[in-house]
């Protein structure tokens, strides 16, 4: 996107400044070309708001594609993906937007979240579900109403016991946000708890890349290159393109096309060319042979089964179970995507040249990101929701940390959503596309993991034990447990107890993250050894910051809108709420107080 030259001047004359001890450091707000509460022209946020959109649509769509194996949706119901991919979208635009106005308000986009993967599929693996789910192979059209009914049976019966536990476990999200809970712990939780956790959501979802990329590995690879080409090499070659500016008339513009919508081309390329291979007959027309999935006609029927515009409501697939075992295994992708979104919080703050948030904001954004989850058990998304880095590092490339254009972007996801049409376009992606954007997307989400270990010294043998541990037998035991009858292993005389236990252990998240979080707190190391002081340089306002600029900014910032803020503050008793801001006139009076009696200290002990 064009930007005005003065903001360009802006940036180059404040890029960097001089600090007390005379050493140069960058500004990052400085790099922000519209900040956090600023508002870009309307077409500038439209355009900017279509762009998180689609920086969003890679990991979006995966979700219903990763879920289809355990919720039994078989290949041969793109119809069911299409519905599930409008729904996502439709919740990420809702949580979005009610995360950027009421929660955070942070620039920070909702989706749907991976975390919830591996407690599915630990649920799905228990006795009540295991060996039930035998999808027809034939296409849906050559089935009978009585098969057809009975295949959409079997995954919303699925769906509905997995709705039940994202909407009773998000309750606890909800109450640790709003409560102030999530406030207290920030202490506990570094970046060694978190590195493991993020690593193992990422490390979990290799059967499903390696699944789907299989029906052609050539295409699979083809796709992986096509993403690396365009994100890391021809990201940097901005693209001629036309454009047309009141006063100015037409004129040539450069846009970085490949930086800002990598996966996208990439995924028309391979999409293009696998058309081409398609009507050159270089797949089977087998619908038995895996290969049959290669073909862009493998599911086009779906274009013409699915209607114009679908609403997605609540409770669409039916009413939900519940069980104890479920709800309690669920807790696990909560807790994970809590740990993931606080780092987010930090992250996207930074990036959008606003102040580190303070802990009311976080307790609201994680008490709203309860809420978005609670919609999504409600409305049947699969998962719950959760906050993305991809859109964070959007950010940072286009210097754009505009409030407005977040929640530009979710009204977007909600209009596309309704039109379902586009849903069942991306339902008919050829598999071993989707799996090369598998193979590509989780390894950022494990590498996201690994990255904050930045904030360690890595050459402890402390931290190297505790990451490796948790890391390794995060993975060894669950996929153990999850193998064959050793389930049954877990006796306890009491079935509901049994089946919270074997949920619990066979999910990799919760296993790797609670080692993690336990040696992390009881083996002895250093604050610099953990990366707590690091990782509290990069969360923390200094003190002596605290001035009538930075309440403003705080105000403009984190303050409720609407002037609820106001509202709260004409009741003595929300000072007590964890979630409502402060009143930052007395902040600001306490803080010259403490500065005044730290001078006077200090005279005294000059005068000594």
């Amino acid at each position: 996107m064009a930007t005005n030259s003065n903001h360009d001047d802006t940036m180059t004359e404040n890029h960097q400044q001089e600090n007390c001890n005379g050493t140069i450091k960058n500004d990052e707000k400085s790099f922000v070309v519209y900040k956090l509460h600023e508002v870009p022209p309307f077409l500038y946020t439209i355009g900017l708001g279509l762009q998180h959109y689609l920086t969003m649509f890679g990991a979006t769509i995966s979700l219903p594609f990763v879920l289809a194996a355990p919720l039994c949706i078989g290949f041969n119901n793109p119809l069911a993906i299409s519905n599930l991919i409008s729904t996502i979208f439709f919740v990420s635009g809702i949580s979005t937007l009610l995360q950027a106005t009421f929660g955070i308000r942070l620039p920070i986009v909702q989706g749907g979240s991976f975390t919830f993967v591996a407690p599915t599929v630990a649920i799905m693996a228990l006795d009540k579900w295991k060996g039930t789910c035998s999808p027809n192979v034939l296409p849906w059209a050559n089935l009978t109403l009585a098969q057809q009914e009975n295949q959409t049976e079997m995954w919303q019966s699925r769906m509905r016991e997995i709705q039940g536990a994202v909407m009773l476990s998000s309750l606890f999200q909800l109450i640790i946000g709003f409560s102030g809970i999530i406030g207290l712990c920030l202490r506990f939780i570094g970046p060694i708890t978190i590195a493991p956790t993020i690593t193992l959501v990422g490390l979990t979802l290799i059967d499903p890349a390696t699944f789907y990329s299989s029906s052609h590995w050539g295409m699979a690879i083809l796709t992986i290159f096509f993403i690396g080409l365009f994100s890391q090499v021809l990201e940097r070659f901005p693209i001629p393109i036309p454009a047309f500016q009141r006063g100015k008339g037409c004129y040539i513009t450069r846009v970085h096309i490949f930086r800002l919508f990598p996966v996208m081309i990439a995924v028309i390329a391979s999409w293009i060319v696998s058309a081409i291979l398609t009507a050159a007959g270089a797949f089977t027309s087998d619908p038995a042979n895996p290969t049959y999935f290669a073909r862009t006609d493998a599911r086009i029927s779906v274009l013409e089964s699915s209607p114009w515009f679908r609403f997605p409501y609540p409770f669409q697939w039916g009413m939900p179970t519940v069980s104890i075992a479920s709800v309690f295994g669920m807790l696990a992708g909560v807790l994970a995507s809590m740990i993931e979104s606080i780092g987010d919080y930090y992250a996207c703050a930074r990036l959008a040249g606003a102040k580190p948030p303070p802990t009311h904001a976080i307790n609201r954004g994680i008490g709203m990101e309860g809420i978005g989850c609670v919609l999504a058990g409600m409305i049947g998304t699969g998962s719950g929701t959760t906050s993305y880095s991809e859109n964070i590092g959007a950010i940072g490339i286009t210097r754009v940390g505009s409030r407005a254009v977040i929640q530009c972007g979710a009204i977007i996801m909600v209009i596309l959503a309704i039109f379902s049409k586009f849903g069942a376009l991306f339902a008919s992606i050829p598999n071993p596309v989707v799996g090369g954007v598998f193979i590509v997307m989780f390894g950022l989400v494990t590498a996201v993991g690994i990255s904050n270990l930045q904030y360690c010294n890595m050459n402890s043998p402390r931290n190297i034990f505790i990451v490796g541990l948790s890391l390794i037998f995060g993975m060894a035991f669950p996929t153990w447990l999850r193998t064959g009858t050793n389930s049954s292993v877990i006796k306890t005389n009491v079935v509901e107890l049994d089946q919270i236990i074997v949920v619990l252990l066979s999910t990799n998240i919760a296993i790797g993250g609670i080692i993690a979080l336990i040696l992390d707190n009881i083996l002895p190391g250093t604050v610099e050894e953990r990366g707590l002081h690091m990782w509290s340089q990069e969360t923390s306002i200094a003190s002596n910051e605290l001035s009538n600029e930075y309440i403003k900014d705080m105000k403009r910032s984190y303050d409720l809108p609407f002037g609820l803020s106001d509202f709260f503050h004409k009741f003595t008793c929300t000072k007590y709420l964890p979630f409502c801001p402060p009143r930052y006139d007395d902040l600001l009076e306490e803080s010259d107080q403490r500065i005044d009696l730290e001078s006077r200290k200090e005279c005294i002990n000059t005068d000594l």
